[in-house]
């Protein structure tokens, strides 16, 4: 993959806190306008990857860019490329959906906030909503307009820290759609989550992150290819990427880390 077709870039980063080793050389490119899906299980090193990325966090070894920009020598540049959305709707409850994207947008200094706000509620489809207050909005409703507000500003890259975390199955796939359609609109998405059927739903590219390493890394059907279909009633079954994972990472130690395709 060409420089300017890689939105993000990770070299062998490691990162530890003390005798912990968090990150043992993470190596994944990310391309432009697709959705990355970061899987692995609490305490992979998942949201550590995440803050590194977004210079939150300083690695001990190895290198990593962000549209371009190195995360440790051009941290400004890196910011304003892209925004990061956590694991709990970051809203202002007691403002209105319209406020919130209002006051972001003049936060950010910039020009007609109101068209911006109106423009976003309407992508979000939250347009009918925008004049409540959020404490009356669903899960899924605060996940989105969480979203819209981190998209103010059109950054390219945007990272999503397990963005489904505590939702119920409908607003859940609210959110899904949410995501398919900004890498529709051309922007990059790493997403990280621990729900497999979200890696499966949206990802053009899946990584598993287990014990700090990428042990495989593919498209979804490069990865059913790890394991053989199973036939059932003379019925060939083809492996779902539940049952990679649980392979993949049954069958990885510590100091195991495979790819299953390279660039």
């Amino acid at each position: 993959m060409t420089d300017a077709a890689v939105a993000i870039r990770v070299q062998g980063l490691e990162k530890s806190y003390g005798d912990l080793k968090v990150l043992r050389g993470v190596d994944f490119d990310v391309a432009r306008g697709s959705i990355f899906a970061l899987l692995g299980s609490n305490g992979a090193g998942k949201t550590t990857l995440v803050r590194t990325l977004a210079t939150l966090l300083k690695a001990d070894a190895g290198t990593a860019g962000v549209n371009g920009f190195d995360v440790t020598t051009q941290a400004p540049d890196v910011r304003k490329s892209f925004s990061l959305t956590g694991q709990f709707a970051a809203v202002d409850e007691i403002l209105t959906g319209r406020e919130n994207l209002l006051l972001v947008a003049k936060l950010r200094h910039l020009e007609s906030p109101g068209a911006i706000a109106d423009d976003l509620l309407s992508r979000f489809s939250l347009t009918e909503a925008g004049a409540r207050r959020v404490s009356t909005y669903s899960g899924g409703m605060r996940r989105r307009l969480d979203i819209a507000m981190s998209l103010i500003g059109d950054p390219p890259v945007i990272f999503l820290d397990e963005p489904t975390t505590g939702l119920d199955p409908e607003a859940r796939v609210e959110v899904w759609d949410t995501v398919r359609g900004l890498a529709g609109r051309g922007t990059t998405v790493l997403l990280t989550t621990q729900y497999l059927a979200e890696a499966e739903q949206l990802a053009d590219r899946i990584a598993i992150l287990h014990q700090g390493r990428i042990i495989v890394n593919g498209t979804l059907a490069e990865l059913k290819q790890l394991l053989p279909p199973a036939k059932v009633e003379y019925v060939e079954k083809q492996p779902s990427l539940e049952d990679v994972f649980f392979a993949v990472v049954g069958n990885a130690g510590p100091e195991r880390a495979t790819s299953s395709s390279k660039e």
